[in-house]
């Protein structure tokens, strides 16, 4: 089964495409003996920074909203951990939006953000293989929340940024990218 086309495949179908192909291809190449050390995705965390709410309390209510939708999960509000006085944020202060998506919801998070979100993303020729970090974890920035099929278009308030980091259990940057490229993430060359 291919993930690269644009039918979407059930939970279950998901999860035996990467055991049964993403697994064993990664165990070949990467000469893991031990089928256990093959890198695993572990959760996805989609963060939304609204340095606006710090005058205008109903901003958080509506990225809630259209995080909700997209995440399918409700996500939670992140408080300021220091206090900084350019940008007039106090310790404590609601500043954004998270959530964590963890099984069933992370890989069919994960298929739609393949396979519909990153085609429709402006002049889109790949991620970059920098996007990597040293620890195998993929950080991907997206300049609009309108290019989830789940965000109406006409009900929200303003175009925000959000980003999604995908957390693996790979040890390097090397295990981390063929873990992406197993599963189709599209990298530029």
């Amino acid at each position: 089964m291919q993930i690269n086309n644009l039918n979407l495949i059930t939970y279950m179908e998901f999860i035996d495409f990467f055991k049964n192909e993403v697994k064993k291809k990664l165990q070949d190449e990467l000469v893991l003996k031990n089928p256990m050390a093959v890198p695993n995705l572990v959760k996805i965390v989609i963060n939304v920074g609204a340095g606006e709410a710090v005058s205008n309390k109903n901003v958080l209510e509506k990225i809630q909203e259209q995080m909700a939708n997209l995440a399918g999960q409700k996500p939670v509000i992140t408080k300021a951990k220091k206090s900084v006085s350019a940008f007039k944020i106090r310790r404590g202060l609601p500043i954004g939006v998270k959530v964590t998506l963890r099984g069933k919801n992370m890989f069919s998070f994960l298929e739609k953000f393949i396979k519909i979100v990153l085609p429709r993303v402006r002049d889109f020729r790949g991620l970059s293989e920098n996007n990597v970090d040293k620890t195998g974890n993929l950080n991907v920035g997206l300049t609009e929340q309108t290019i989830f099929p789940e965000i109406d278009f006409d009900k929200i308030d303003k175009i925000r940024g959000l980003q999604i980091t995908i957390v693996t259990s790979a040890k390097n940057k090397d295990e981390g990218l063929k873990l992406f490229k197993a599963l189709g993430i599209p990298f530029s060359v």
